[in-house]
């Protein structure tokens, strides 16, 4: 029997390059509509960040997916950012609902080809990673990920959205977690400038 295909993502993990990364729930379930698995997940980028080392920029917590844009310290792997951030919620939510909803479990499983049955919470897969080479791509990418509520009909304005960086930019005031703005770069004319060296 043919194996089936399986996009890969390969995360290039250059020095000093800002991600856009993108990860998905289980079949796109609405896993993170609760305030209770957005805080999950609030608490894992926390960390992850103390473990892996990297800067916070923009983040964005919709029902079924995750943006961020971060820029890894020196020697840090976009692997194990990752990895750090969805092990630490799918444990903290997988507990959550077996011991106070274990009707809801069948919803995530996963079956394998080999028969193994497993409870998921992420998608399978790393998701999509995006190296962001200049400052107009890291501020065009900040506008996206703040966006996302308001195109989804969820608020009508970006601001109003509790789990995104959007108000915590516009106020300059941290919550529900810090943000690195001091490594940010400015947007001017020299757009094209390349992200690489700019920053500590």
């Amino acid at each position: 029997m043919e194996t089936p295909h399986r996009k890969t993502i390969r995360h290039f993990d250059h020095t000093r390059e800002a991600h856009f990364l993108t990860f998905s729930c289980f079949r796109r379930l609405p896993l993170l509509s609760r305030p209770r698995t957005c805080q999950y997940l609030i608490d894992a980028i926390e960390i992850s960040r103390e473990k892996n080392g990297f800067d916070l920029w923009a983040y964005v917590i919709m029902p079924e997916h995750v943006h961020l844009i971060i820029l890894p310290h020196a020697h840090s792997k976009i692997a194990a950012i990752l990895s750090t951030i969805k092990q630490s919620v799918a444990k903290r939510a997988l507990f959550w609902l077996q011991q106070n909803a274990p009707q809801f479990l069948s919803q995530i499983e996963d079956v394998q080809p080999n028969g193994k049955r497993s409870h998921r919470f992420w998608q399978r897969g790393p998701g999509y990673d995006r190296n962001l080479r200049s400052t107009r791509d890291v501020h065009e990418k900040m506008r996206y990920v703040h966006e996302n509520p308001v195109r989804r009909s969820l608020v009508l304005r970006a601001i109003d959205w509790p789990w995104s960086s959007c108000a915590a930019w516009e106020s300059g005031a941290d919550g529900p977690i810090q943000l690195n703005r001091e490594s940010v770069p400015t947007l001017t004319n020299l757009d094209d400038v390349t992200t690489s060296g700019l920053w500590r």
